[in-house]
């Protein structure tokens, strides 16, 4: 069974340590990378070729823009974007277009969604 690839890049370091283990625990996904500062998402995005990228959803619901330059160079990649004082998780995707869903922001919502990359590829 082929593995879902996940680059964690959110802040703060106690909400990355969470969902690092959370998904470090799971046989079918595996962690791709962890960055610690926004600057080197994109190039660890063009290095590790990842399915999914965790970010960090700012203080509104607004796309981070990160999201929009990792997602022109790389369509394939999904995001989630997790503000977890606020109880709020957005999945993003391109298809053509950006896309977002909101998503339930607990351990399995977050499974699930980095499990469903296969259900939106083509659409």
């Amino acid at each position: 069974m082929e593995k879902v690839r996940v680059l964690v890049a959110n802040r703060p370091r106690l909400m990355r340590d969470l969902i690092l283990e959370t998904i470090g625990a799971q046989p079918d996904i595996e962690i791709a990378g962890e960055i610690l500062e926004e600057s080197e998402i994109l190039e660890a995005v063009d290095r590790t070729q990842p399915d999914f990228l965790i970010v960090t959803l700012g203080s509104s619901d607004e796309r981070p823009t990160i999201c929009d330059s990792v997602l022109a160079r790389h369509p394939q990649v999904r995001v989630l974007a997790i503000a977890p004082e606020r109880n709020s998780t957005i999945y993003y995707w391109v298809s053509p277009e950006i896309h977002s869903a909101r998503i339930e922001t607990s351990q399995g919502g977050m499974l699930s969604a980095l499990r469903s990359r296969t259900n939106h590829r083509g659409r």
